[in-house]
Parts: C-alpha cells; sequence; structure tokens
C-alpha cells in the first residue's frame, strides 16, 4: 500500500528563483495555474520562500469595474482584474471592490 508522510502546513513553498534578478518580497509570483507571493527577497539561483494562501492586498487593474466579494480573480502580470483571458487564477475578492479602485484585497488560491 502507497503511503504519504506529512511535511508541513503548506501556507508557504519553498521557490527557486530561476530568473537572472532579485524576486522582491511582495511580489506575485505565477506557480502553474496558481499564484504565490514572495515572503521576503529571494536572490537570482536562489530558493525562497513563497505564501501560497491568505489574504493580500493586490494593484488592481487600472479602470477595472466594480469587483463583488467573492467573485474570482485573475493575475494578469501586473494587477488583478476579473477577466480570465491570458491571466492566472489569483483566489476571488476577499472584500467587495469599488470600480476603478487601485487595491483589492485577494484570497489566494482559493
Amino acid at each position: 500500500m502507497a503511503t504519504a508522510t506529512y511535511l508541513q502546513r503548506g501556507e508557504a513553498l519553498d521557490y527557486v528563483n530561476s530568473g537572472d534578478a532579485v524576486i522582491e518580497a511582495g511580489t506575485v509570483v505565477v506557480l502553474g495555474t496558481k499564484i504565490g507571493v514572495a515572503a521576503a527577497d529571494i536572490a537570482a539561483g536562489a530558493t525562497g520562500a513563497v505564501h501560497v494562501e491568505g489574504v493580500f492586498e493586490m494593484p488592481a487593474k487600472s479602470g477595472e469595474s466594480a469587483i463583488a466579494q467573492g467573485a474570482a480573480v485573475y493575475w494578469n502580470g501586473t494587477a488583478v482584474t476579473a477577466a480570465s483571458s491570458g491571466a492566472t487564477l489569483a483566489g476571488y475578492a476577499a472584500a467587495a471592490m469599488t470600480a476603478g479602485a487601485e487595491k483589492i484585497l485577494v484570497k489566494i488560491n482559493a
């Protein structure tokens, strides 16, 4: 019988910065079909932690329409949007966002 061994809670995961620039703390990192948020600066070639659970204040796409609490939201590479096209699922709006707001609260990977 195959067994599984518990390793950690999974709120943060190790991430290898394969780029040639520092990933600054708070930077959104795309992890396949999910996102993470760098917990601290991660030097080029180094391993660091990325949060994969929690609520984060993130930039909203400029000119974005209102987003209701609980609505699915996506990371387009620079900001959060309600549009899924070409973007990565970020999670859902943890609070309602008014049209044109600059920030949105996101419950990531939910």
